[in-house]
């Protein structure tokens, strides 16, 4: 039954004014629908759901992946001149230049939103 149904994701986060701005200006995404409590933004063929919790940005995991094609050192670029700060994880053994993870043609970066939630971006 849900195979065949539209999924969307969904980010917890603490300050409803500090989300909008991130998400809509910082990463560009197009506001579509939204009050005090829940955001919802178009994010190619899905929904992005932004609403506030106390348990904002506890997860160490992904929260979104985008998986960006040839796109990814563009992306990085215009994120890296808004003043985005991407993570560096020396542990994963990757290849690591500016911002960017990276081994045998395979491209990733990890940033975190003003709560601390892991959005992640790939080449796949």
């Amino acid at each position: 039954m849900l195979k065949d149904i539209d999924s969307s994701a969904i980010v917890a986060v603490r300050d409803m004014s500090r989300a909008r701005d991130f998400y809509q200006n910082k990463l560009g995404l197009e506001l579509t629908q939204g009050d005090d409590n829940v955001l919802s933004f178009k994010t190619g063929k899905t929904t992005l759901n932004v609403y506030v919790s106390d348990f904002a940005g506890t997860s160490k995991a992904n929260a979104v992946v985008w998986g960006v094609g040839d796109q990814l050192d563009a992306i990085v670029a215009d994120l890296t001149a808004k003043g985005i700060s991407f993570e560096h994880y020396p542990d994963m053994g990757l290849d690591y230049k500016d911002g960017i993870h990276s081994t045998n043609g395979f491209k990733a970066v990890w940033l975190k939103d003003p709560d601390g939630n892991i959005l992640h971006l790939n080449n796949i």
